[in-house]
């Protein structure tokens, strides 16, 4: 079933909030999915840093001393900032491939949620209540972000089956629905170059914008190319280091409610989701349409 929020925000007052505000509205879809939970925040870029989240099942073992050990790799300043089970490594954006492959060969166990100038990518098994609070989401300030609450239907309850997904830099996915063709767009991608983590078919979604902005595409031409290029049900919510988009499959059997307002654009799995946002009783409030690609740039 799972549950999608996005939230993008127009008015800069809001950014303190962003955090909170998103936190609610997935907070308000836990019944849709009881299985994992996981957050996209879209902070304000410095134009000096680049951030990798990483997770760890073993955090004391796996972090203690990865700062040095990295900046030592690659001759370059790099901080961390520890939340439970993950952690933000930051660095100069000149350095951060190297910083990745630094820490893949340092700690193997790490798994890296995403990466880029301005993302953060937080997400364990758990309802959406436990990892905000776990990871202190409702702080978080930011530009906008993507939130999923998951039942499991295509692949193990497992971190890093859970949303958003993210194969690109400042890029995440999510998702609800199913894809039936995402081996065989799997193995294309392969050749393509793209690399996968999981057996997760949103993973599959995720690569396949990524590899389409690679190529040259902007994430709208990106999202229309889902609709001839993947089988399935789907509501794909997308988030990139400017942008916010949504595209539902030509059927769209799964829910969907979006708001548009002078300081924001929401979207929710259920209207439910939107109801405390600030002003939400004068906004124009739709649901998206079938086929029908939707999205927003800073």
């Amino acid at each position: 079933m799972c549950g999608i929020v996005g939230l993008f925000l127009k008015d800069k007052a809001l950014e303190p909030k962003l955090g909170a505000m998103l936190s609610e509205m997935l907070i308000s879809l836990s019944d849709r999915g009881p299985d994992s939970a996981g957050i996209a925040i879209y902070g304000a870029p410095t134009g000096n840093e680049a951030k990798i989240t990483i997770q760890s099942a073993k955090p004391e073992r796996d972090f203690g001393g990865l700062d040095a050990e990295v900046a030592k790799a690659i001759g370059a300043p790099v901080s961390i900032a520890v939340k439970s089970t993950h952690a933000v490594i930051r660095t100069t954006p000149a350095k951060i491939d190297e910083a990745r492959e630094a820490i893949q060969a340092l700690r193997p166990d790490i798994r890296i949620m995403g990466a880029g100038d301005v993302v953060e990518i937080y997400k364990e098994v758990g309802l959406p209540e436990a990892v905000v609070d776990r990871f202190d989401v409702r702080s978080m300030t930011g530009t906008h972000g993507i939130g999923h609450t998951r039942m499991a239907t295509e692949s193990a309850v497992t971190t890093m089956g859970a949303h958003p997904f993210s194969t690109g830099a400042d890029q995440c996915l999510v998702h609800n629905g199913s894809l039936s063709n995402h081996n065989n767009v799997r193995r294309e991608l392969i050749r393509d170059g793209m690399k996968f983590e999981t057996e997760n078919d949103t993973e599959v979604a995720a690569a396949y914008l990524s590899s389409k902005i690679a190529h040259g595409k902007n994430l709208g031409e990106a999202l229309e190319g889902t609709l001839s290029d993947l089988d399935g049900f789907f509501t794909f919510v997308v988030g990139t280091k400017n942008g916010f988009g949504v595209v539902r499959d030509p059927i769209a059997c799964k829910p969907a409610v979006m708001a548009e307002t002078d300081q924001y654009v929401a979207f929710g799995s259920e209207y439910r989701a939107l109801t405390k946002l600030p002003g939400i009783d004068n906004a124009r409030v739709w649901e998206p349409e079938p086929a029908t690609v939707y999205f927003w740039e800073h």
